[in-house]
C-alpha cells in the first residue's frame, strides 16, 4: 500500500545523502523517501545492475540520484565513493550505513571465516564508511558551515538485545554497530558536531532479508504473542530515518531507535488470559482466608 508522508516535502531540501546498500531493500526505501523530501542521493553497492535500476527508479521520481560501485570492506572504495559524492553534489550531509550480510546458520556449522565476513561488512564496513566520510561531514568540512556538522545513521537490528537462533554472526556484528554508534556520538558529537544514531528494524516485508530469513517467520501461532502482529514496511524504517535526519531529530544523538512494533519484546504467552483471571481470584481468596502471621514478640 502507498502511504502518504506526514512530513513536509522539503524537510531535507539542499541536503546530500550517501547510502551504502541504498539500491535495494530498506536502503532503497530510505533513499526514496530522502529524495522525495528534497535530498540529493548517492547510493553505493557492489552490483552494477542493482545500482543502475535503483538510480533509474529514483530519477524517474525526479530525485537527483547517482550510483557508485564499491565494497564497504575496502577502504579505497569507501574513500573513492565519498569523494565522488562530494565532487558530484558539492558536499555531504548524511551518511546511511545500510549495507549488510546475512544468512541463517547454526553456530557449529558457521565457519570462523563466515563469521568474519558478516562482521567485515556490517561492523568494519560501517566504521570504514564513517572514517572516510568524517572530513566531509564534520563542521567546517567542504560546503559546510563552521558551526554545524552532518549526521550518520547506522542500520542495526534487535537480534542481540536478547539472543536469536541461527544468527550468532549478525547478532555479534550488530552489537558492534550499536557500540560504534554510541562511541562516535560521544566523540564526534563533541569534537565535530556530528550526530550519530541508529535504527534497529524488525522483520520488514518484501526485502531480501525477509525472503532469506523467514518466509514463514510469522505463523498463525505467533499471532498469540506478537505485539502489532504484522510485518513492518520499508516505509516505516524510512520515516524513522527521515525523522532522525531532519531538524525534528536535531537533539537526538547516540540513540538506536527500535522500529519493530514491539516484536523484540515478544514471548509466548504461558497462560491464557482467562486462566490468569481465575488464578488471581484464587490467590486473593487464599490470602484473605489465611491467618495473618505475626511473629511472636521478643519483649
Amino acid at each position: 500500500m502507498e502511504w502518504e508522508s506526514p512530513f513536509k516535502s522539503d524537510i531535507l531540501k539542499g541536503k546530500v545523502a550517501l547510502l551504502t546498500g541504498g539500491g535495494s531493500g530498506i536502503g532503497l526505501g530510505i533513499s526514496t523517501e530522502f529524495g522525495k523530501h528534497g535530498a540529493s542521493v548517492a547510493i553505493m553497492g557492489r552490483r552494477k545492475s542493482v545500482l543502475d535500476s535503483a538510480v533509474s527508479y529514483l530519477q524517474s521520481l525526479g530525485i537527483p540520484a547517482t550510483g557508485f560501485e564499491g565494497d564497504v570492506r575496502k577502504q579505497e572504495d569507501a574513500k573513492r565513493v565519498v569523494e565522488l559524492t562530494v565532487k558530484q553534489f558539492g558536499k555531504l550531509d548524511i551518511l546511511v550505513n545500510a549495507a549488510a550480510g546475512n544468512f541463517l546458520v547454526s553456530p557449529e556449522d558457521l565457519s570462523p571465516n563466515g563469521f568474519r565476513t558478516v562482521l567485515d561488512i556490517d561492523s568494519v564496513g560501517t566504521f570504514t564508511m564513517c572514517h572516510e566520510a568524517l572530513n566531509y561531514i564534520k563542521k567546517g568540512g567542504p560546503g559546510r558551515s563552521s558551526t554545524s556538522g552532518g549526521m550518520i545513521l547506522n542500520i542495526s537490528a534487535t537480534l542481540h538485545y536478547t539472543a536469536s537462533w541461527y544468527q550468532i554472526h549478525v547478532a555479534a556484528a550488530k552489537a558492534a554497530v550499536d557500540a560504534v554508534t554510541r562511541n562516535l556520538a560521544l566523540e564526534w558529537g563533541t569534537d565535530y558536531d556530528i550526530r550519530v544514531n541508529g535504527i534497529a528494524p524488525g522483520p520488514i516485508g518484501d526485502t531480501a532479508g525477509m525472503r532469506k530469513l523467514g518466509p514463514e517467520e510469522i505463523s498463525n501461532k505467533s499471532k498469540e504473542y506478537m505485539p502489532l502482529y504484522k510485518l513492518g514496511e520499508k516505509y516505516d524504517i524510512a520515516m524513522a530515518a527521515l525523522y532522525l535526519a531532519s531538524d525534528a531529530g536535531k537533539y537526538i544523538n547516540g540513540t538506536t531507535m527500535i522500529v519493530d512494533g514491539g516484536l523484540w519484546l515478544s514471548r509466548p504467552r504461558h497462560l491464557p488470559k482467562d486462566a490468569v483471571k481465575e488464578l488471581s481470584r484464587t490467590v486473593e481468596k487464599k490470602s484473605r482466608d489465611a491467618p495473618v502471621g505475626v511473629p511472636p514478640s521478643k519483649l
